[in-house]
């Protein structure tokens, strides 16, 4: 058989894929805004015919409606990013969360966890081309290591002709086992306005990339104004867990060319991308832009090996030794370290590279400094001090590699809001830290 009659012979309905899945089976969804809305619903439509069936996904951008918990005992919900619609199921008790294990280990993890494998996996490509190929579209990053790691005969992709196509990783029809034909809307992400704070933050940051350099940058209205800020900078390059619509618009205006890239020259490296339709639409059948499996894209190996890679992360808070905590609020789990601390430790192994970490100076009204003496009972320290870099805040900039833990707080109190330091020096000198 050809790949067309191949297809052809794969064809079966949502309600029939989701229909192979038994009591006691495991789902990996594609992630984010690459999951597979036709099978996702029908699966929650036929959830009450279903029991003890373990569900993984990252920060999904579904109804998730199975963590409802008239759901108990239908679905077990595990989330390996907490975002808006996990969150509150976790703070109730319907969603689990898998911490401890860096982005770019996650295809290992699904490979030799007894809790993800064997395991079915559920994601959403584009229609194959010529030659059978289909591409991951806005999602390759735990998505393609999914099918990699799936058991045997359990690969079900729903096949969307408004999929974009964008180049890197591929799936070929023979790797899959069902196909589902359903058109469904993208996952769009919108984009967030910038106050005075959060342009100053950009601003300072935006001073330490040099031309040449090679960025990664996440979503949200500090990487926009910071990636505005770049405009007047020369041949930069992308390496970067997310590609975004603002380095759509630095591509546009000659300022990224990946033409000083160390690997991948001439291209815009990633795992998903994350905007508009617009931008996807741009990033289509683009030789500028490609997306790969996080176990490339965020191997601090692999990062490292680019010259002059920057990366640019935010930070919840952090306290006068220099550990960040990028993922947990009064000590309960908020989000998740994603490839925070692969691309932090990627960039200081690469030559004249630096890592980044933004935060404002406080919260709720200037009413809480997020710039601490330590970190509260039960916090997270998502990036240990020994991994720190640049701290950036409103205030300023604190570099603090190869710094002692005195010149640490000095620096991290001077770019505190005025309102706090007296209050940081005191509780430093109870640490013993000044």
């Amino acid at each position: 058989m050809n790949w067309k009659e191949k297809y052809a012979d794969k064809i079966v309905s949502a309600e029939y894929a989701v229909s192979l899945v038994q009591d006691g089976d495991k789902i990996i969804f594609g992630d984010w805004l690459g999951e597979p809305p036709a099978l996702v619903e029908t699966l929650y439509d036929h959830g009450m015919e279903k029991h003890d069936v373990t569900i993984i996904h990252g920060m999904s951008p579904g109804s998730n409606r199975c963590v409802d918990p008239a759901y108990a005992g239908h679905f077990r919900h595990v989330s390996t990013f907490l975002g808006p619609n996990s969150r509150p199921g976790y703070r109730e008790g319907t969603v689990e969360y898998i911490g401890g294990t860096n982005f770019h280990k996650w295809p290992e993890m699904f490979a030799v966890s007894d809790i993800l494998n064997p395991h079915w996996a559920f994601v959403q490509v584009t229609e194959p081309d010529e030659n059978g190929m289909c591409s991951f579209g806005v999602d390759c990053s735990f998505t393609e290591p999914a099918v990699r790691t799936a058991a045997k005969g359990k690969v079900v992709a729903q096949i969307n002709p408004n999929f974009p196509r964008i180049g890197g990783k591929m799936l070929h029809i023979d790797d899959i086992d069902y196909i589902v034909c359903q058109e469904s809307p993208l996952y769009t992400i919108g984009r967030a306005g910038v106050n005075e704070k959060t342009q100053k933050i950009a601003d300072y940051c935006a001073s330490l990339i040099e031309d040449d350099s090679t960025i990664q940058l996440g979503i949200g209205a500090l990487p926009d104004a910071i990636a505005r800020n770049l405009m007047d900078k020369k041949n930069l390059g992308v390496h970067s867990e997310t590609l975004t619509e603002s380095m759509m618009e630095l591509v546009e205006a000659g300022v990224i060319t990946n033409s000083m890239k160390t690997i991948n020259k001439g291209i815009c490296i990633g795992s998903q991308l994350a905007g508009s339709e617009a931008f996807y639409r741009y990033c289509e059948n683009n030789p500028m832009f490609e997306v790969h499996p996080v176990d490339y894209v965020n191997d601090p190996y692999i990062i490292g090996q680019n010259y002059k890679q920057v990366s640019i992360n935010a930070c919840l808070e952090i306290d006068l030794k220099g550990q960040a905590n990028s993922e947990s609020i009064g000590g309960i789990q908020y989000s998740g370290i994603g490839g925070q601390l692969d691309h932090v430790r990627g960039a200081q192994l690469s030559k004249g590279g630096k890592s980044i970490l933004a935060l404002n100076s406080t919260a709720k009204g200037d009413t809480i400094s997020k710039i601490v003496p330590f970190h509260a009972h039960g916090n997270i320290v998502t990036v240990p001090r020994y991994d720190i870099n640049y701290v950036v805040t409103e205030y300023g900039i604190a570099n603090l590699k190869y710094k002692t833990e005195r010149q640490r707080a000095e620096a991290l109190i001077a770019i505190a809001h005025p309102d706090f330091r007296d209050e940081l020096r005191f509780e430093g000198r109870k640490l013993g830290v000044l």
